[in-house]
């Protein structure tokens, strides 16, 4: 990201109104400040608050397994370009949902043909690649979909790939910094 921030998070100690929320988006156990982004959209707690719903959802209640969720969310931010997003999820979530380092990889180069990924795997970056460059999704495309998840979980793919654009154009715009502990892109 080119220069300083443009919309700096909130900096502790915070109101107890957003300390409460901070601290409901992080998970248990966690030390030191919440995420970059959370304290960004802290800024202003109403809308805030809306995203914390929908960004709640996706993340644990949602009908797509966590492996195809995350392959969405890290081939979407990877194409939108935000690296902030793509490196907090690519340290956090990949061995919880069974991804290894050259299937995260995969994710932020190349297309869906890498040989890392799996049939499946390929069916969910060609999604996302399709949603990011043409807005929608072809026939051929949706029949491929269609024939291996319900229609809750085709429906949420576009909420995941959607939201993360969001995401994505926050991160970027704002022009976040990265994460102490993130991962940065691969070369």
């Amino acid at each position: 990201m080119e220069g300083s921030e443009r919309l700096a998070p909130l900096a502790p100690p915070h109101p107890p109104e957003t300390e409460a929320h901070l601290a409901a988006l992080m998970p248990k156990g966690w030390s030191g400040p919440a995420l970059r982004l959370f304290r960004l959209w802290a800024r202003h707690l109403p809308m805030a608050e809306a995203l914390r719903g929908v960004g709640r959802y996706v993340l644990a209640h949602g009908a797509l397994a966590p492996r195809d969720r995350e392959l969405l969310i890290l081939r979407t931010t990877a194409r939108c370009g935000a690296e902030y997003e793509w490196g907090v999820h690519a340290v956090f979530f990949p061995a919880r949902v069974g991804l290894d380092a050259a299937q995260v990889a995969a994710t932020a180069r190349g297309d869906a043909t890498n040989p890392s990924l799996a049939p499946r795997d390929r069916l969910l970056v060609r999604l996302a690649d399709e949603l990011h460059d043409t807005a929608t999704v072809s026939d051929a495309l949706w029949a491929e979909l269609a024939a291996g998840w319900d229609e809750t979980q085709l429906l949420e793919m576009l909420l995941v790939c959607g939201f993360y654009h969001l995401v994505s154009f926050t991160a970027n715009a704002a022009r976040l910094a990265p994460e102490p502990f993130a991962a940065r892109f691969p070369a």
